[in-house]
């Protein structure tokens, strides 16, 4: 059964097919995967959504299995792996609910789909599904928006026009005392003159702390092998856009 805090949160991926056009092409994070991907087994991939690097490992030859909690997303996902005559698993489940009857050596999270977890709760319960999923000494990567104050000290707004609208307002604002941004979108269609129709949506994102992350890491039984500031391996650093963890499952013994 779908968490709340999740069934509230997917309103920017109604439109499957859309959200594809617009994500598919970006692989930048597919390398590092790639440079952890075991041969032995299959590895998983958490928030998989359409399939962007689900589907290009499996072209690869790498076997993978992909999980993700948007039934929509996912069907994309499997309707292209078709297309493509690739052997790809798929399962509709909540990842910090996780039933699968498969282990791993490698599970893989990208696309920031971590701060979709909101509370202290859901990130716990989250880290103890991927641990039961891992085998000793098994690998988790994963990403997160890195939080940057100055930014998100603002309360920002603002106007982008594009050629398939005539525009689109965004408003973002962020909770101090509980680490959310809230973003709304509101995009206006033209025919003409004539407003043809608005959508809206929204969504609210969780920011954590580099040394928040390590504790979390380390009190769910990771060890963090490499911490990066982007997917090309940078250093992580005040101003660096992103979190990458490659961590380990510390073994039993």
């Amino acid at each position: 059964m779908m968490n709340s805090i999740f069934k509230e949160n997917l309103g920017k991926y109604a439109d499957a097919m859309e959200y594809d056009r617009k994500h598919e092409n970006y692989l930048v994070d597919l390398p590092l995967i790639i440079e952890w991907a075991p041969e032995s087994c299959p590895m998983i991939e958490l928030a998989c959504g359409t399939g962007r690097l689900t589907i290009p490992l499996a072209e690869k030859g790498h076997r993978i299995i992909g999980v993700d909690i948007h039934r929509g997303m996912l069907e994309r996902a499997k309707t292209k792996a078709i297309n493509k005559n690739l052997s790809i698993q798929w399962f509709l489940q909540d990842c910090t609910q996780l039933t699968l009857k498969q282990s791993t050596k490698l599970m893989f999270m990208s696309g920031n789909s971590f701060q979709h977890f909101l509370t202290n709760e859901i990130q716990n319960a989250f880290f103890q599904s991927i641990h039961r999923h891992l085998e000793d000494r098994g690998i988790f990567i994963f990403d997160t928006r890195n939080p940057i104050m100055d930014e998100l000290g603002k309360v920002d707004k603002y106007e982008e026009h594009f050629k398939h609208s005539n525009g689109m307002q965004v408003a973002e604002y962020h909770e101090p005392m509980t680490q959310i941004l809230h973003c709304e979108t509101e995009r206006r269609f033209f025919k003409g003159t004539n407003l043809e129709s608005i959508e809206k949506d929204k969504i609210s994102l969780r920011y954590v702390f580099p040394m928040e992350m390590r504790r979390l890491l380390n009190e769910h039984g990771f060890e963090v092998l490499h911490e990066y500031g982007d997917w090309n391996k940078s250093s992580l650093t005040a101003k660096s856009p992103q979190m990458v963890y490659v961590c380990q499952k510390k073994g039993s013994s």
